[in-house]
């Protein structure tokens, strides 16, 4: 008799009871729950089946082994007692997937490669060939999870998440994933109501995810049934005769399920959204079962279906958009759920419940959930009259005398009126206005004077030790206090939470307004978006930097790396300088740079914009000499168009090294970083002059945090 496999199945915080009983459903046996996902045990078709019908997780695994791994020599040589050659080919391909926690190894990086070479190494030994490296779709997938210096390794069975169904092809603003989306389907009984005959409409669909999700449930059709990859179908131990029977059997359940679907509706005011649905529905194979439609919620008319699901996941103020205005929104959706849907169930899927109070609503039941790294919550109705409260107006912001929001209120005027005169005397149009001076308000508030006064508030990530809902409450009073002390529509105000940062996340794009707004710094004039991104485009802790750039670039050959909006660029275009070369790896930033400079009157070969790789760039281009040069790269990186992964802390000697080689003999080369601990290695490069110019290049409304950024003036000894 052969013994059961062990598995372990990866899922979202919060969803691992949901993930546990579908994999009993699904006949996995030793079922048992753990944080962040369920082990269990049963035969290869087991695991099959759990990839291929897993609603709910991230990633099947099948462990190895576990060995201490105290050092990256022991993680090495216990990765070599694993016979690689019965799982993978010499000349196949690998990835590997390396989480480090409480060890000794911590860069994730690092590990990886030291379990890349193990098995190469292995396999090159014994049969003269290695594997290559492909993290895109990787013959097989490594998994490495070292918890206090012990090393489990795993084949990742999935091979990439199993939430990427296969068809999404465009999606919108904070779209939720498809397995959070099947787990709020779940949660909020779904299944039974479908088997039922209940109908489901989204009335905030966005790009139809919960739409889609909720079609598969009701129709038993497998979610990963349209995905062309599995970690397992090039593993030296896969059984196709087993993976054939069971999609063979999946697309039979498919095709008689859909035969029965309910009817199922999805409403947006978004144009953009209701297109994207509507592209992923057909991709899905659900474009003439599944309506996505485009309706404002204030025109919301009741279903045909006399009962069912009606679900929605408003914006709750987290990363984008005014939250001034969403107890307004929340008191709006309440209203046509018990004008449109009595009878029904609702489920909202929010990351602010308090807002949940304005929906005139009793909840019956709440469940949390999370969205990534935020704690959010699923609130159940069940809307009928027995549930109805008092209706509750969103009355405009109010200022209490004596209240907290009081406080923040005085410190914003005190902050006006002392940096609003200095910023009118230095004719200064942009500004830092309020940077976490009470603790309670743990927000940066920055002022952008153009044809109108806009302002630019994002929260800094708070702490564990703060309390959520208290953290919650203090930013709604805010987001109420700040346009009436600057006297400013609430459309005029932006607002964003600043997370840690991980691979480049200060780039990654929030929206798509392409709302440019025009503002002035000295001579220079620059287009800022507010929507975006997390950053504007315009680093307003670098404007004294930029203007001592103008100052210096005088009859110089000026070359910015990292060049971001070309900003810097523009300083030294207008200072003088003979040339300018603007490198960057994104073509969205060398594009508004381009606009930048267009704006400044810049044109022409004088001022070159390079698309690049700048690690690479800077060792094929080692034969330039430039009189000026501003280096200021991020604090790590990981793009896929980039060969390797950057750390500044790491690798800022090279770097600094290769750009030093471009200077003419009597070149500078201003280098910064706004890493807090980052420690610069004067020994490392004793060859150089190395100055640290700090202090002078805080602009004084920065001087709060004299720790923004790190700045040093380099020049040949």
């Amino acid at each position: 008799m052969t013994l059961p496999l062990k598995f372990f199945a990866t899922c979202p915080k919060g969803i691992e009871p949901l993930l546990a009983d579908e994999l009993r459903a699904l006949a996995a046996e030793g079922v048992r729950e753990t944080r962040a996902g369920v082990a269990f045990e049963g035969a290869l078709a087991t695991a099959y089946r759990a990839c291929l019908w897993s609603r709910l997780a991230n990633r099947i695994l099948l462990p190895l082994k576990s060995f201490p791994a105290p050092s990256p020599e022991a993680l090495y040589e216990g990765v070599q007692t694993i016979a690689w050659k019965e799982h993978l080919a010499p000349e196949g391909t690998l990835a590997v997937d390396f989480t480090a926690s409480q060890s000794a190894i911590t860069h994730s990086h690092y590990g990886a490669l030291k379990v890349k070479d193990a098995i190469v190494d292995q396999l090159r030994d014994e049969f003269g060939a290695r594997p290559s490296v492909d993290t895109a779709q990787p013959d097989v997938r490594v998994n490495v999870y070292l918890l206090r210096d012990e090393a489990t390794i795993s084949l990742d069975l999935s091979g990439e998440s199993l939430h990427r169904r296969g068809y999404r092809t465009q999606t919108v603003e904070a779209p939720l994933k498809e397995n959070l989306a099947a787990a709020i389907l779940m949660r909020a009984h779904w299944p039974g109501i479908a088997k039922e005959g209940g109908a489901l409409v989204d009335l905030m669909c966005g790009s139809g995810t919960l739409l889609i999700e909720g079609a598969l449930i009701a129709a038993d059709a497998a979610p990963g049934l349209a995905r062309q990859y599995f970690g397992f179908l090039n593993w030296k131990q896969h059984d196709v005769a087993i993976w054939s029977e069971l999609i063979e059997e999946a697309h039979n359940r498919r095709e008689a399920g859909l035969e029965k679907l309910p009817p199922i509706h999805g409403y947006d005011h978004d144009p953009l959204a209701i297109r994207s649905a509507r592209d992923n529905l057909k991709r899905a194979g659900l474009g003439n079962l599944v309506t996505a439609e485009r309706r404002e919620l204030s025109a919301c008319a009741p279903e045909e279906a006399p009962t069912g699901l009606v679900v929605a996941n408003p914006p709750y103020g987290e990363r984008l958009g005014d939250a001034g205005d969403m107890p307004a929104l929340y008191a709006e959706l309440g209203a046509q759920l018990k004008t449109c849907f009595p009878g029904w169930h609702a489920a909202v899927f929010t990351g602010n419940p308090e807002l949940g109070k304005v929906m005139g609503l009793r909840a019956i039941k709440m469940h949390t959930l999370y969205n990534g790294a935020i704690e959010c919550k699923l609130l159940h109705f069940d809307i009928t009259p027995e549930n109805i409260v008092g209706e509750r107006v969103a009355k405009p912001f109010e200022i209490r005398p004596g209240s907290s929001a009081e406080m923040f209120a005085n410190r914003l005027r005190k902050d006006l009126q002392h940096f609003g005169r200095w910023a009118r005397r230095q004719e200064i149009s942009c500004y830092r206005l309020y940077d976490a001076d009470l603790h309670e308000y743990n927000l940066a508030v920055d002022v952008y004077e153009s044809d109108k006064r806009y302002v630019h508030v994002q929260e800094y990530e708070a702490p564990d030790t703060i309390d959520p809902d208290k953290a919650r409450q203090r930013l709604q009073h805010a987001l109420g206090v700040i346009p009436l002390v600057l006297e400013i529509p609430r459309e005029q105000m932006f607002f964003k939470v600043r997370r840690r940062q991980k691979g480049g996340g200060q780039y990654e794009k929030l929206d798509e307004t392409g709302a440019f707004h025009e503002v002035r710094e000295g001579p220079c004039r620059f287009l800022v978006n507010f929507t975006d991104y997390l950053d504007t485009g315009l680093f307003l802790d670098h404007r004294a930097t930029r203007a001592m750039l103008g100052e210096l670039a005088k009859g110089k050959r000026f070359l910015n790396l990292f060049g971001y909006t070309g900003t810097a660029t523009v300083h030294a275009g207008l200072g003088g300088a003979a040339s300018t070369t603007t490198v960057d790896m994104s073509y969205t930033y060398l594009d508004w740079a381009q606009r930048n400079f267009e704006l400044n009157g810049m044109k022409g070969k004088n001022h070159e914009l390079v698309q690049a790789d700048v690690l690479v760039w800077l060792k094929q281009n080692h034969a330039r000499r430039y009189g000026l040069i501003f280096l200021d790269p991020p604090t790590f990186s990981r793009s896929k168009r980039m060969e390797d992964t950057f750390d500044v802390q790491r690798d800022h000697v090279a770097l600094i090294v290769d750009a030093a080689a471009l200077l003419d003999p009597d070149g500078i080369l201003v280098f910064s970083t706004n890493l807090r601990r980052f420690k610069i290695d004067r020994e490392a490069l004793s060859p150089l002059t190395v100055e640290d110019i700090t202090r002078k290049t805080i602009p004084q409304d920065f001087e709060r945090d004299p720790k923004i950024h790190q700045c040093f003036r380099i020049t040949r000894k």
